[in-house]
């Protein structure tokens, strides 16, 4: 039994080590890309996060990043922070979607090149 208790222990702090260096990566992260938007359309629809999709929030999609993260939006002179409440965007090349409020917020048009950073 007590090689079980070890490896339960060695489980356990890798796992934790392993989230730590996650949360460093994505407390770091900062990328460029093609952002779309989402609105009407979607409006009141659940989201992956849980919840109802609110298109006058300042909300975003992201494949990856963990539900509830901030992230500073630019594009151009304009930046805003979003939280990630959904999946997506599933369009090829794309890195984010804004709900509508976002979009307009930062000048966006349908589609455009924006800068992501994740916030602490």
């Amino acid at each position: 039994m007590p090689a079980l208790g070890r490896l339960v222990l060695i489980v356990f702090v890798a796992a934790i080590l392993f989230v730590a260096f996650v949360m460093y990566l994505t407390a770091t992260a900062h990328a460029g890309g093609i952002a779309s938007f989402y609105g009407r359309e979607h409006q009141g629809g659940p989201v992956a996060c849980g919840g109802r999709f609110n298109m006058y929030a300042m909300t975003a999609a992201h494949r990856t990043l963990p539900c509830g993260t901030r992230v500073r939006v630019t594009h151009g002179r304009r930046s805003i922070v979003v939280t990630i409440t959904d999946r997506g965007p599933w369009i090829r090349g794309r890195i984010i979607d804004l709900s509508d409020a976002a979009r307009r917020a930062i000048g966006m048009g349908g589609t455009a090149y924006v800068e992501l950073q994740v916030i602490k």
